[in-house]
């Protein structure tokens, strides 16, 4: 073994740091979304293939909902394009599927669409940020009060 080797730490750090380079969340949810709608229809294959292309949108768009989900958290360079899609998605499954799962499925859908397009990949953590804030406003209080 050489001095560059770490030692194996178990799963869960190795988790912790592969999550924190990703939105972990937003694709959860809407993977979990797109699931969720999957469950709720409980249509058969000859009914969908006799209703037509609105019987398969109904299936369609929760099953690429959950691939953006999946997607996004294998690939996260990608992310707003998975993210648009997603919302697209979750809102049309509103008209095609049951009420976008009974909206449950919607709303998690769009939740997590929301927090994947938001997700900044640099940004520092928000306690760096607070702490920054506060060194910053502590160092220029003393100067103001000279004045």
């Amino acid at each position: 073994m050489s001095g560059t080797d770490t030692p194996d730490q178990g799963w869960r750090p190795a988790f912790r740091s592969w999550r924190a380079h990703r939105p972990f969340l937003g694709g959860l949810l809407l993977t979990l979304g797109g699931g969720w709608i999957l469950l709720t229809e409980k249509a058969s294959l000859a009914v969908i293939i006799h209703v037509g292309m609105q019987g398969v949108a109904g299936y369609l768009l929760p099953a690429v909902m959950v691939l953006c989900g999946l997607l996004t958290l294998f690939s996260p360079s990608q992310r707003l394009f998975y993210s648009v899609v997603g919302i697209l998605c979750s809102l049309g499954s509103w008209v095609t599927s049951n009420l976008g799962g009974f909206f449950v499925g919607l709303i998690l859908g769009a939740v997590g669409s929301c927090m994947i397009f938001g997700w900044l990949p640099d940004q520092e953590p928000r306690s760096e940020r607070r702490r920054r804030k506060r060194e910053a406003k502590t160092t220029t209080e003393p100067l103001q009060q000279q004045s």
